[in-house]
């Protein structure tokens, strides 16, 4: 701790500041400890950060302990005087729209998978607001009791993520006034838990929408909050300290869709969710997820796990098994897949013949990473599929007797061959392995940070690692390749970037394309 020599300030500290949230320099933390740090006068703060890496220590000072961080850096001492304790959500909403009336008319607010625009809102009458946006505001708790029922009485949407709201009975007492609230953002918070989940239920009834995201939540804290929410249909916890999934028992019924990604899930324990039986939505992006099994269907059969599953999410994993999209298979309403950022190849290491395997694999599926299946696409991945596999096929016994452990390996072969035939003797070789010329993909570069600097295009083998990437960009750029930041862009998912960061793994493990874009960055201060 850095001794303060001035003589501090005196200032008004709230009464039982201990618990309370507080923003200091634009970073959130809670209060753990008020009093003397000796050997300095006045009066001190004992702060644990949202951000471990704002803090200097772990809550002691010269063999003192005054309180307790999670992280060993994770605490600082500071002066009453340099934090703010925030205003109530009245005050908040009086600041932002009393002023801002006329900017809040164009925005739009993100809640979980859903966007809702400002409905024809004209006028400066705190009344007629459909969503109130307050997102790192600092908002501390719901003001004079029953104020918020009279004031803003038809909000359906409430964003209060980054707020400096303590618990989940502050929350409660903001909701409970807003009968019409349907969404609502609380992400980057950090709520103790209630002491009596159901007794909040009545806060919470309407409510469908919830987002949850980096708010240091573990699955039994989420269990334990829902009873609160009777009716949710859309939960977002991007981001927690969520690792065993445990089977919901008699809550979450209604939920449609469920955002789990980047989080470290024990994989072992996804199938403690597959009971729910609403939901038709799930994101496991960026989990580690390597492996999925249904032991309950054979191989060919449907699962009665996750029985009304059309949307799932699986980018940027460990996925390199074609055993998991045989399990895929078997989920019988999935219709949507997303699965870029996963290592699945075939034989000749094109990245368009894995998707053809993709499409030919799983039936059922409409669309493949947000790109509608259409029917002459469909025919011609199952024909492939069947050329491809036609040998093996038929050592394996053909038509006659089949071997079971082919059948194990390719559960939609039977199928293909009863819905097209089987293959022509002259097409079961299979396919030679694509020239380099071929696998050569034309990608753009170009630099969103430096707007002076023209972009390029370069072709460059699928097969090129990112560490030689960059060192062609060191060459061309002069900035050291260790300084550089890539992500690319896709015509096929406009508006969504993707993070290039393994320097050891090629542009065909990220499923890059033809036709693709890659940014580039670096600090400034890197170029100088």
């Amino acid at each position: 701790m850095r001794v303060d020599q001035t003589e501090p300030e005196v200032p008004e500290v709230p009464v039982g500041v201990v618990g309370r949230r507080v923003s200091c320099g634009g970073e959130r933390a809670t209060v753990r400890y008020v009093g003397p740090v000796p050997p300095t006068a006045g009066l001190w703060l004992g702060v644990e950060w949202d951000n471990p890496e704002r803090g200097k220590h772990d809550g002691s000072h010269e063999g003192v302990r005054y309180f307790t961080c999670r992280h060993p850096k994770g605490g600082s001492f500071v002066r009453p005087v340099k934090v703010s304790f925030g205003v109530d959500y009245l005050t908040a909403v009086q600041q932002t729209y009393q002023i801002n009336t006329e900017e809040v008319l164009s925005e739009e607010i993100f809640i979980s998978s859903r966007k809702c625009e400002w409905a024809n809102f004209k006028e400066r009458s705190f009344e007629s607001l459909p969503s109130v946006v307050l997102n790192c505001y600092e908002v501390n708790g719901p003001g004079t009791v029953g104020e918020i029922r009279k004031t803003t009485p038809n909000v359906q949407w409430l964003d209060l993520s980054a707020s400096l709201l303590a618990c989940w009975e502050d929350v409660a007492a903001i909701s409970e006034q807003l009968d019409k609230l349907e969404g609502l953002q609380l992400s980057f918070n950090r709520l103790r838990l209630p002491s009596e989940p159901s007794a909040h239920c009545q806060a919470f009834h309407n409510l469908k929408v919830l987002a949850l995201n980096d708010c240091e939540l573990t699955w039994p804290q989420i269990l334990e909050c829902t009873p609160m929410w009777p009716q949710l249909e859309d939960l977002s916890l991007e981001k927690n300290n969520i690792t065993e999934l445990l089977r919901p028992e008699g809550v979450l019924q209604s939920l449609k869709c469920l955002d789990l990604s980047s989080n470290p899930l024990v994989q072992e324990s996804l199938l403690s969710i597959s009971a729910l039986p609403s939901l038709e939505n799930l994101n496991l992006s960026n989990t580690g997820l390597s492996v999925i099994r249904f032991e309950d269907a054979a191989p060919g059969c449907q699962t009665a796990m996750f029985p009304a599953l059309k949307i799932l999410t699986l980018k940027n994993n460990n996925i390199t098994e074609w055993c998991v999209v045989d399990e895929l298979a078997k989920l019988p309403c999935l219709v949507k897949l997303f699965c870029r950022g996963n290592r699945l190849l075939s034989s000749d290491g094109n990245p368009k013949t894995a998707n053809q395997m993709l499409i030919a694999k799983l039936g059922q599926l409409v669309f493949l990473d947000n790109c509608q299946i259409k029917p002459e696409e469909r025919r011609g991945a199952e024909l492939d599929y069947i050329k491809m596999f036609g040998e093996e096929w038929l050592k394996a016994g053909g038509p006659t007797q089949p071997c079971t452990q082919f059948a194990s390996q390719h559960p939609r072969y039977q199928k293909l061959i009863d819905k097209y035939g089987a293959p022509e003797e002259g097409e079961l070789k299979k396919p030679e392995p694509f020239a380099l010329k071929n696998q050569l993909l034309k990608i753009s570069f170009v630099f969103p940070d430096d707007t002076g600097r023209k972009s390029f295009e370069k072709k460059l083998p699928a097969s090129m690692v990112v560490q030689k990437v960059k060192g062609l960009l060191y060459r061309l750029l002069k900035i050291p390749a260790a300084d550089l930041r890539l992500t690319y862009t896709t015509p096929k998912m406009e508006g969504t970037e993707f993070e290039i960061d393994g320097d050891l793994k090629t542009l065909q493990f990220y499923s890059i394309e033809d036709g693709d874009q890659v940014l580039v960055r670096w600090s400034t201060a890197m170029s100088m």
